[in-house]
């Protein structure tokens, strides 16, 4: 069975922080690009972070850039999201997806509705007062 299961996400205020894990069942994810999308109520879905199988490169949208960081353990077949300093306009739901070499590429593009093999159903994050 191949899934993707996100978690971590939770209400949080303004300035805080939150961990989000995607784990994988069914295949290794190392061999794979990870990707993190977001999408808030009524508004498209955007590329937030990406991490690349071939050499282990980072992409972060600017809107992100120095509050998130990506990582993986493959030990666990894990990748995760931290997330610092955060804002009322990430909330969201985050989803993580995966892809070939091509994926960190696609989402530095602008693009989200290609290049993904397999998307996990999503994790909630709230950022209010």
């Amino acid at each position: 069975q191949v899934q993707l299961v996100e978690s971590g996400g939770g209400l949080v205020q303004p300035g805080g922080s939150l961990r989000l894990s995607c784990a994988a069942s069914g295949f290794t994810l190392a061999y794979y690009s990870i990707g993190w999308f977001r999408q808030a109520p009524g508004k498209e879905r955007e590329g937030v972070s990406c991490i690349s199988s071939s050499d282990g490169s980072t992409y972060y949208a600017d809107s992100v850039k120095g509050r998130f960081t990506i990582s993986r353990d493959n030990a666990k077949n894990t990748v995760y999201l931290q997330m610092n300093s955060l804002k009322p306009e990430d909330t969201a739901v985050y989803y993580c997806a995966t892809g070939g070499e091509v994926l960190c590429r696609v989402i530095r593009l602008g693009l989200t509705k290609v290049g993904m093999d397999y998307w996990g159903k999503g994790t909630l994050v709230t950022v209010s007062s």
